[in-house]
């Protein structure tokens, strides 16, 4: 995103604070797709709507309070991250259940082409191997690779020095780096000679 739009929406969110409607509506507007991608990626994807509304109830309680020292964008954000934290700390306290009972027979009702699969299994294929990566990894790599955040609004969301947000985003890409190419590389056997 642009300085200029990272501006406008910070001049929302301080409008909004103010009790402007319109300055309200046109802040979640402007945020609303980064806040589901940030949570769809730290958090299982069908829970991203819900985890949405949470940070939009939190933000929302606590805009009188902004005062635009971060970016509107950076400080919804770091709400975002908090959302996150406390859903997973909350989902580890229960059991876990599978809703699907066989996942090989629901992949032979596919009915899309092998060409849309194709590109849609690329996709999940990608998403798979983010979701493997540390948590610091993955949060550094989504919000400055998917969600375009510089590395010091980044630092700002995830509350470290920003030299710590270059290293997580450097081992981020090596890692899906590494992981992308596992499953292609054929097994070397060390055979005795």
């Amino acid at each position: 995103m642009t300085d200029r739009v990272d501006d406008e929406i910070t001049g929302w969110a301080l409008a909004a604070g103010r009790g402007d409607r319109d300055a309200l509506t046109a802040f979640i507007r402007a945020t609303q797709r980064d806040v589901h991608r940030f949570l769809g990626h730290l958090v299982n994807p069908r829970e991203a709507d819900d985890l949405a509304q949470e940070t939009y109830l939190r933000a929302l309680g606590s805009l009188h309070r902004f005062a635009g020292r971060a970016g509107g964008r950076t400080w919804l954000l770091s709400i975002a991250r908090r959302v996150a934290a406390d859903h997973l700390r909350a989902a580890g306290r229960r059991p876990r259940t599978n809703p699907v009972d066989d996942w090989d027979d629901v992949a032979r009702i596919d009915p899309r082409p092998a060409a849309v699969r194709s590109g849609v299994d690329e996709g999940i294929a990608l998403r798979a191997l983010i979701e493997t990566l540390d948590t610091d990894r993955r949060e550094a790599f989504v919000l400055t690779q998917l969600l375009d955040l510089s590395y010091a609004e980044t630092a700002e969301v995830c509350g470290c020095p920003i030299g710590t947000i270059r290293s997580r985003v450097a081992r981020a890409r090596e890692d899906l780096v590494t992981g992308m190419r596992a499953p292609a590389e054929p097994e070397r056997r060390i055979s005795g000679a």
